[in-house]
């Protein structure tokens, strides 16, 4: 039984299917002072805080078509914030056949959608390096649903939430749910690549680097932002205020940070 795009699967009960979806995102600033650290850290703390990520958070409900039954949010001392929100299943309404087309997802005001229980959260992580000026702030947002849309209808939402650098992105399906024949399905819609739900001039901005495992249903994405202009990396002023020897050391240190993030491994000592 081959699984078309264009079909609705009636199963047996209830979709014993999990999809998860791991989205993390990077932005990088060069912070040459301890001052500058502490206000780019009060900056990230302000732009990314509890408050702020539950509403991006009840929004990818919104997409996914999801009820929000309870949230726990909590900022921390010195920095950082986490949000987990519980949800389930939302109103029952016809669902379109894109749910399951590998295309780019809706923003919050224009979808509702089915969805069976599933949580959502996010963790943040506000970071420097000890002696050499860099800044790292990074977002860790799950998304795990058992319902009939993807988690991946949300990521063209959450790639515009953030300001960022760069992005990790896994998706993976677990589990088996039954037709009314009672043959298994490992997965309920086609998928080839994390990039076909990512929108055009979105990938056009961004490097990317695909590994995927099609018969164990897992699907990594990797990006980078394409163009550097030094002037978006520090924190209070522009690069006018640098000598040439100056902007040229910061951009090979920012370069080299983000290539590292990017690649998995460390290319200095």
């Amino acid at each position: 039984m081959e699984q078309k795009t264009e079909q609705n699967v009636t199963l047996h009960g209830f979709n014993n299917l999990t999809k998860s979806l791991s989205f993390n995102m990077y932005d990088i600033c060069y912070t040459k002072t301890k001052a500058e650290r502490e206000a780019y850290i009060e900056y990230i703390d302000e732009q990314y805080n509890a408050e702020r990520l539950t509403n991006i958070l009840k929004n990818v409900s919104d997409i996914i078509g999801a009820h929000v039954l309870n949230v726990a949010q909590q900022d921390y001392v010195p920095q950082g914030a986490s949000v987990t929100v519980l949800v389930s299943e939302g109103p029952v309404v016809e669902v379109p056949t894109e749910s399951y087309e590998e295309s780019p997802g809706p923003l919050p005001e224009n979808v509702v959608l089915q969805l069976d229980k599933s949580h959502i959260t996010v963790h943040t992580y506000p970071e420097y390096h000890p002696t050499e000026g860099i800044s790292t702030f990074r977002a860790d947002i799950d998304v795990s649903t058992c319902g009939e849309i993807s988690p991946l209808k949300a990521l063209n939402y959450l790639i515009r939430s953030f300001d960022t650098d760069l992005m990790t992105i896994d998706y993976k399906v677990r589990g088996f749910t039954r037709d009314i024949h009672g043959y298994k399905l490992f997965i309920d819609h086609d998928i080839s690549s994390i990039q076909n739900y990512i929108p055009k001039e979105i990938k056009e901005l961004f490097h990317m680097i695909d590994v995927n495992v099609y018969q164990d249903n897992i699907f990594h994405t990797k990006c980078k932002r394409r163009q550097f202009d030094l002037n978006n990396y520090l924190f209070g002023y522009t690069k006018d205020k640098l000598t040439p020897e100056e902007q040229e050391d910061i951009a090979k240190q920012l370069q080299i940070e983000m290539d590292e993030i990017y690649y998995g491994k460390n290319f200095v000592n």
